[in-house]
Formats: C-alpha cells, structure tokens, sequence
C-alpha cells in the first residue's frame, strides 16, 4: 500500500468499488480536503459520480461503498454527508506520523516525482530601455516562485530571459544617450518628446564623455536636424501629431547612424549593455536568476527570422498586400491579419516573436511558459496561431499574465520619488521593504489579479504583516529549539502518538497536506498556494505555541512536541525558500 494518507484512503475506495460495482472499478477516485473541519479529513464525491451510470440514489450507493471499505487503522471515522459525499476522519496515529516523514525527508519533504518533463519558463523579459519598475518586480517575482515550485514538484525547469536587443525602441535609447552626450560639449539638438527621458540616459552619457571624451561629438547640431521633419505643437495629441513626432524620431535615428557610421554601434552596444548589466544586477539581487539569456539579435543573425516567416509562407499562411507580408492569423482565432515583413523588407517585432518559439520548439521543451504582462492578452490569440500555422502542438505553449502592483503608503497610492521622475523601480522598492517583503507581497495574491501592495504594511512588526508572520514562527521555533540544547538528531527517535492536543493534530494536518499544495501550485501555476499554505501553517503553530508549553518536564512528551515543532520549521523553510524568501532563525 501507499505511504501517504490519501492515496491508501484511494486504494481502500478502490476495493469496495470493486465490490459494489465492478463494471465500474475503472472509476476516477477524488479526495478533496473539506474546508469545515467538522467534515473530516478527506472527502470522496465517487458515490455521486456512480450514480448516473448506475441509476441509484448517490446516498444510497455511498452507504453501499461505506459498507464495503476494508478495514483500516488508518480511519478513525467514515460518514456520509450531503447529496451523497463520504468524509473519512483519520485515525489520530496516521496524523502524526507525518512528524517522521517530515524529518526523515527533511528538504525533501512535498517534493515531486515528475522526471524527466522539460518546461522552459520565459519571464520578465523587459525591454533593456531602462530601470526595472515595480511592475517587472511583480513578473520577476511570479516566474522565478513558478520556476522553484515547478522544479520542487519534479520538472526540469529552464529559466529564460529573452532580451529584446534588435529592434527600434533600442535605437532610441542609443539616440537618446548620443542627444545627451552632445549636450555636454555645447550641441544643443532639441530632445524628441518620444525619447528616453530618465536621468540614468543622462548618467550613461556622462560615462561616454568621461571615458572618450569627445570622441562621439564631431557634428554639428545642424547636421543632426539635418532632413528631419518639424514637431508638431507640444499641446497636439492627435494621431497625426504622434505620427509627425514618431517621424521626427526616426529621422533622428536615421542621422545619428549616418554621422556616426561604425561608431553607431559601439554606442549602441554601450547603452545596450549598461542597461542590460543593472538589469542583470537588480534581478540578481532580488533572488532571480536565468539559465539562458537569450538575444533576439541572434534570431536575426541566424537567419531564423527569415527560415520562420518562409516556413508560413509555404504553409499558405502568409500573403503580400501594399508590398508589405502578412500572417493571415485572422484564420487561428486573432481579431485580424498581421505584418510580419514591412513594405521597407524590415521584420516585425511580431516575425521576430515567431521565430524565438519556433526556436523553443526546436530545442526540445515539453511544455513553454510565458510570463506576459496582462495588457498583452491580445498578443496570445496571434502566437499561439503562428505556432499552429508552423505545424508545432500549440497545447504545449502556456501564457501566465501578470497584472500590474500598485504601491499604497498611508491607505493612499505611493508618490515615491525616483531618479527618472517618471517611474517606481525595483530596486527602489526593494530598498524601501527590504527584498523578502517584496517576494512574498507580490506572490500574496494570483498573478492575473490586481495586487494593490502595502508599503506601511509590509515595513510593519507585526502579526498582520503575513510576511514577518510567517518569518516569526519560524524563529520561534529555532529560540525554542535553542533553550531546549539537545541534539537535534535524538529527535528522530521521538514518539509521535503522544501528540493529542486538538492543535497539535491540526498542525499535523497541515503537515500532511504540503506536497499536494506543492502538486497543485505546479499544475495550476499558482505559486500563491504555497503563500497562503504557509501563512495558514504559521497560523496553526502560533496558536499551538500560545496555548501549549514545548519544554515540559515530561521528557517523552517534550521531545514529540520538540520533533513536531521541528517538522513545522523544515516545511515553513521549505515554502519560504519556494518563494524566494529567506527564513530567519532569528527575529
């Protein structure tokens, strides 16, 4: 028989199945947890599965299959509630032993069986334009408890970060920083309203002048407002005025790689990877790290681009209209067709999308996480199509949407200065909270809900900050553990049956239940079960520990309560770490 719990209640359903109805046998057995706890441990709705196929009463068959279930020390107590469902109690010993379990497994304990599945998770993917803001934060956060929760429950997880280097909005950003390193030698061009603004441009071209001096600034203002088109009034918002300004831009971009030639590319690079470096930092910081990091350039120069675009032509699925190609994508549920090659032969970011999954394909992945922000919803129709017009299985691409974080100080949204002026980034935040606070919050609440995070809160000391909750009772447990002095080893050998406090079986049910929030968080991409699971175990000690002595005189009885409190801190450090949060043995 199984070890756990669920799966031997399972298998002692099975054979009164087999009994009661054997055409039946073949059944899907569930048991769900009851959220009362005065409907037992597990619950199983089977009686009101059979009851269609079998044309009975559902209470009439649970009473059947009640009758049916082979003897077990392992259940207390077997009832029948509602339209038809069986609640089991379990016995008091097969609640506690989950005390061994926990500390044989140690670490290991809830972990997964699932081997050898390959899943590549693709998140933050921010374009290198600047700072992180908060919102990447929360994307950073979400991907990288995903990436653990996916890796705990058995995956082989590949995490990617894929960096749009190839494409116009970088040719801003170098633009911009050229703008602002001219000015420092007295070349004043007037800055494009569309530009990058945020003083990091402005401390990037202070390095440019400070390590080449003047080595970029050999034109002449004239010559970079050489052939550009005038701006349209700064009050005019209208789509034409946008269109005259995004012209201006472009012609600027135009210019700026004419009068620079190969030196273009060293400013580039040099924007490129200053950006990309503090994004590297900042990330790394908060806990994040990649395997991969992967270069849309290279999508280009691997001509993968091209080989992508052809291979929908060949399928039918791309047509010339006005000179420009299009992906007839209207056909695989988007709302219309899209241009993957301009009139001008330049790709599209969208052609340049196609090939990055047409490359995670190719290399081999069971199953392709995307982390998108939620204003991307729409992009997913038109990617999941491309991926089905090349012929790959688009089941096996999932897109997880994360939506914004608003930051609330004094019940009221958060007006924090920053050195752009223009955004709350990451790295602010994460001196303000402190980084654990900064995990747990944004992972507090599903991902494609509105998070509104609270900055008072979450620099609080107390209980209703879940945080420093959940933290306490960890650290309670490692003082407790300190007072006592003994040797942790020796506790192995404790005697769970003598726990029989009512809190101390509920802590042994929540135990119990971490590997099937660990199955469920992986299946559902939910890593704020683990959140929730821990802030309820922490829950569960604090009341234990508020009512309950460890260190009694009776020695038996103290080590089983000592080995108890023990399991409770491996599993709360277990779920901490999934999250990215650290667990303090000190508070």
């Amino acid at each position: 028989m199984s070890a756990d719990p669920k799966s031997r209640l399972a298998e002692l359903l099975r054979a009164a199945l087999k009994s009661v109805a054997p055409d039946q046998a073949d059944t899907p057995i569930h048991l769900e947890r009851p959220k009362q706890a005065d409907h037992g441990d597990f619950a199983s709705n089977l009686a009101l599965q059979l009851a269609k196929p079998l044309r009975r009463n559902p209470r009439e068959l649970a009473n059947l299959l009640m009758a049916e279930l082979p003897p077990s020390d392992l259940v207390a107590k077997v009832e029948i509630a509602g339209a038809g469902f069986i609640n089991f109690t379990l016995a008091a010993g097969a609640k506690t032993a989950v005390v061994r379990a926990v500390l044989a497994a140690g670490g290991a304990f809830g972990s997964g069986t699932e081997k050898g599945i390959k899943v590549q998770v693709e998140y933050v993917s921010a374009n290198p334009t600047g700072p992180l803001h908060v919102g990447h934060g929360r994307g950073a956060a979400y991907g990288a408890s995903l990436s653990a929760v996916l890796g705990f429950a058995g995956y082989d997880v590949y995490q990617e970060y894929y960096i749009n280097d190839a494409g116009r909005q970088m040719d801003i950003l170098a633009l911009s920083t050229w703008l602002r390193y001219l000015a420092f030698f007295g070349i004043e061009v007037p800055f494009p309203p569309n530009g990058y603004r945020g003083d990091y441009v402005i401390d990037m071209a202070r390095e440019m002048r400070d390590a080449h001096q003047d080595r970029f600034a050999r034109v002449s203002a004239q010559q970079v407002l050489e052939g550009t088109p005038g701006l349209p009034d700064a009050g005019r918002h209208d789509d034409e005025a946008g269109r005259q300004r995004e012209e201006h831009l472009d012609a600027l971009i135009a210019n700026a790689k004419r009068l620079l030639d190969e030196d273009y590319a060293w400013v580039h690079g040099f924007a490129l990877n200053e950006q990309l470096g503090d994004c590297r930092d900042d990330l790394q910081a908060f806990g994040v790290r990649f395997d991969k990091w992967f270069s849309e350039k290279s999508l280009f120069d691997t001509g993968l681009v091209e080989r992508a675009v052809a291979e929908l032509e060949r399928h039918g699925h791309v047509y010339v209209q006005d000179g420009a190609r299009w992906f007839r994508s209207s056909a695989f549920g988007d709302e219309k067709d899209r241009v993957v090659q301009r009139e001008n032969g330049q790709y599209t970011y969208f052609a340049s999308d196609i090939a990055y999954h047409l490359n995670k394909y190719e290399r081999g992945f069971d199953r392709i996480v995307d982390v998108w922000g939620a204003d991307h919803h729409g992009y997913i129709a038109r990617v999941r199509g491309a991926v089905a017009a090349l012929g790959l299985p688009p089941e096996k691409l999932e897109v997880d949407l994360v939506q914004f974080a608003v930051l609330y100080r004094n019940g009221q949204k958060a007006s924090m200065s920053t050195r752009s002026g223009e955004f709350v980034t990451l790295r602010e935040l994460r001196e303000e909270v402190g980084n654990d606070a900064c995990r747990f919050f944004y992972v507090l609440r599903k991902s494609d809900q509105h998070l509104d995070f609270d900055l008072d809160l979450a620099k609080s000391r107390s209980n209703e900050n879940p945080v420093y909750y959940v933290q306490y009772a960890h650290a309670r447990i490692c003082s407790v553990l300190q007072q006592w002095g003994g040797e942790l080893a020796d506790l192995s050998a404790a005697d769970p049956a003598l726990l029989r406090g009512e809190r101390e079986l509920a802590l042994c049910t929540q135990l119990a239940a971490f590997p099937e929030v660990v199955q469920s968080a992986a299946a559902d991409h939910a890593p704020h079960q683990v959140a929730f699971f821990v802030r309820e175990l922490a829950g569960e000690f604090h009341a234990w520990y508020n009512a309950e002595r460890m260190l009694v005189d009776d020695a038996a009885l103290r080590d089983a309560r000592l080995a108890l409190a023990c399991a409770v801190r491996q599993v709360l450090a277990t779920g901490l770490a999934l999250l990215g949060v650290s667990a303090p043995e000190s508070m």
